[in-house]
């Protein structure tokens, strides 16, 4: 599972600061379609990693800020989206078709390995 986590942040990593990616789309991307929630464990341990990981870029596959909670308080993952220029309105990212970042899509289908 750690590998699997490790995978996980590389593409998070590539996140552009400004845009947003969702559970089920990291998934897809790394081969795995069915595991959105081991994604989400992903985030949710993201923040004792050495390397920054932009957690807050990643969101549910309808841009709600499920993973708030995880952060240091409840508005954390709010105020960094805000920071990078993402809206925010109602725990849901403002735009998020036009905010969405695929990995399939930007990065191809092309292995971490």
């Amino acid at each position: 599972m750690e590998d699997f986590f490790t995978k996980v942040y590389e593409v998070v990593k590539m996140v552009p600061p400004g845009r947003v990616t969702s559970y089920g789309a990291i998934a897809r991307y790394l081969g795995a379609p069915g595991a959105s929630r081991m994604v989400g464990w992903a985030m949710n341990t993201s923040h004792s990693s050495e390397d920054y990981i932009p957690a807050h870029r990643v969101v549910n596959r309808n841009g709600l800020l499920t993973g708030k909670h995880h952060f240091d308080t409840p508005l954390a993952m709010q105020e960094l989206l805000e920071s990078e220029g993402v809206e925010v309105e109602n725990d849901k990212v403002k735009d998020f078709d036009i905010l969405f970042w695929n990995p399939v899509r930007e990065l191809g289908l092309e292995s971490l390995d």
